[in-house]
């Protein structure tokens, strides 16, 4: 999660978290990523759209960094290229669209469960 989430492992002094939104120069620090790289992967990977204000300045949210520092980590050291980490996060996040909680599995189960006992209730009465 990003609330309070200390940069100090990625090479910085700062907490993630203190604001609400965070400037490209205060997000290059935070990470260690040089700005242009950072607006480099933001045209390569459609998933990573930060705010923009109406002076078209980048606002960055906690999320948006902890999501830059995992990629950051993918790429850098585990070596995925960019296609990769296209295809990676694509993929993940068709699966948790896909994948129903199990509250709401259950939840599926009782209606269909109740449904089927007033269809016998009408069966019965006609």
């Amino acid at each position: 999660m990003a609330t309070g989430t200390s940069a100090s492992d990625h090479g910085t002094s700062a907490t993630v978290g203190e604001k609400l939104f965070y400037k490209i120069g205060e997000v290059s620090q935070l990470t260690g990523l040089p700005a242009y790289v950072l607006r480099f992967w933001e045209s390569e990977l459609g998933f990573l759209r930060p705010q923009k204000t109406r002076g078209r300045q980048r606002k960055y949210t906690p999320k948006d960094i902890e999501m830059l520092l995992q990629i950051k980590r993918m790429r850098y050291e585990q070596g995925f290229t960019l296609e990769g980490l296209k295809r990676r996060w694509h993929t993940r996040a068709g699966m948790q669209e896909r994948r129903p909680s199990r509250d709401t599995v259950e939840v599926v189960r009782r209606v269909k469960h109740e449904v089927q006992e007033m269809l016998k209730v009408l069966g019965n009465s006609t």
